[in-house]
């Protein structure tokens, strides 16, 4: 056995019986779950590098790690995995699953940070700079990148009413 989910306020626990699991309504799914707002094939759990991993299947009603919905998310013991409306506590030690210290990034934290340049994650890119100027921050003259003009623009004057 691989681990365990105890249903959150009571009932059987499941135990995690291979490295790649299909979870759903059919029947044909390793863990099925019978209740309507799971999906036929809602999501699937499988262990990397000795953690378990879940990934929502495009389901219906998702699938949430410690209630952040999600599309695919590392699980650590003692996380809330639900599946629909239905929660769940995943428990397991990694070590006896293979880990060999602590956990790889994720590859939902590793896409979103390599979604953004190097200068926007420093904020040092212009655009950056302009927006947080306009938010109300400000950043003094060695946070800025050489080169970039913060000097104010002149408003454009406004043209004469009838008097």
């Amino acid at each position: 056995m691989y681990g365990k989910l105890i249903p959150v306020g009571g009932g059987d626990p499941i135990p995690l019986l291979k490295q790649r699991l299909l979870v759903g309504r059919r029947e044909s799914c390793d863990i099925v779950l019978r209740f309507a707002n799971v999906s036929a094939h809602h999501c699937q759990l499988r262990i990397e590098d000795g953690y378990w991993y879940v990934k929502d299947l495009n389901s219906q009603n998702g699938t949430k790690v410690n209630n952040q919905k999600v599309t695919r998310c590392r699980l650590e013991p003692g996380d809330a995995l639900s599946i629909a409306k239905h929660q769940y506590e995943i428990q397991y030690n990694p070590l006896d699953l293979g880990a060999l210290g602590p956990p790889q990034r994720d590859e939902e934290e590793y896409k979103d940070v390599m979604s953004r340049s190097l200068l926007h994650r420093a904020k040092l890119d212009k655009r950056t700079a302009i927006l947080a100027e306009r938010e109300g921050g400000t950043r003094s003259d060695d946070e800025r990148p050489s080169g970039a003009d913060y000097s104010p623009k002149a408003a454009p004057s406004e043209p004469a009413g009838p008097n």
